[in-house]
């Protein structure tokens, strides 16, 4: 968190938020842990105090918070969280809860139903009564899909985005563009302008940019791009950096 500080800094951001990963599959558990939510204040006030400069917001990032619903109410009860995402990682398979990023998971044959199945499991936690703000990386599946064997279109999945964004939008929800592939022209922003375009026409007013960087040198990348594809939608940039971008 300090050198995503420092680096926030360099870059002349005058504001940053950790919205760090509280998942709780089983996948997760083994690779990285449970979140530390009390450590995570913890370091937070640290360096509030060291970079009194930057403005340095809380926050998390719930997966599957409909499906954990204790779990999740135990993380968001430790203290002030003013970012507050939920998101969907992983598929209900008859295999079992599979991470998306699981390698070979997206084939070319099981990509278009994993997809539609993506977005139907994060239809249900817009539909359901989870608390969060921002919805993070509508098409999360699109970084692992084979674009070298198999054509990714957005049109070929329209009923089913349109239906997660017009749930969203009836919620009140703020939609993410997520840019940790920004830069990389077949996975582009999470979502893309097509995607941003019918968010706009189902009633959505405001969105949330965010480089979903894991480590510090990501910080902000492919804002430029995301700031781009932002203005030609319609949204305008807000005064305050801490805002939402509204249409």
């Amino acid at each position: 968190m300090r050198e995503s500080c420092q680096r926030a800094i360099q870059l002349g951001l005058p504001a940053i938020a950790f919205t760090d990963h509280a998942d709780f599959t089983a996948y997760v558990r083994v690779r990285e842990g449970l979140l530390d939510i009390a450590g995570y204040h913890r370091c937070l006030e640290i360096c509030r105090a060291e970079f009194p400069e930057l403005r340095i917001l809380s926050g998390v990032e719930l997966g599957e918070p409909h499906l954990h619903a204790e779990e999740a109410e135990v993380i968001l009860g430790a203290g002030k969280l003013e970012r507050v995402l939920g998101s969907v990682h992983c598929l209900q398979l008859p295999e079992g809860e599979t991470d998306a990023s699981t390698p070979g998971l997206f084939t070319v044959e099981r990509a278009p139903d994993l997809f539609r199945e993506y977005l139907a499991e994060t239809l249900r936690l817009v539909e359901s009564a989870s608390p969060f703000e921002v919805l993070a990386h509508l098409d999360y599946p699109k970084r692992y899909w084979p674009h070298d064997q198999l054509t990714y279109n957005e049109l070929d999945y329209q009923e089913e985005f349109r239906a997660v964004l017009s749930a969203a939008a009836r919620r009140g929800s703020v939609l993410e563009v997520n840019t940790t592939r920004g830069m990389e022209p077949q996975r582009g922003l999470c979502p893309g302008p097509l995607v941003l375009g019918w968010w706009r026409e189902v009633g959505g007013t405001a969105v949330s940019l965010g480089s979903d960087a894991h480590n510090p040198d990501k910080i902000a990348a492919g804002f430029k791009l995301a700031v781009e594809v932002l203005e030609s939608a319609g949204f305008s940039r807000p005064a305050d950096p801490l805002a939402y971008w509204l249409k």
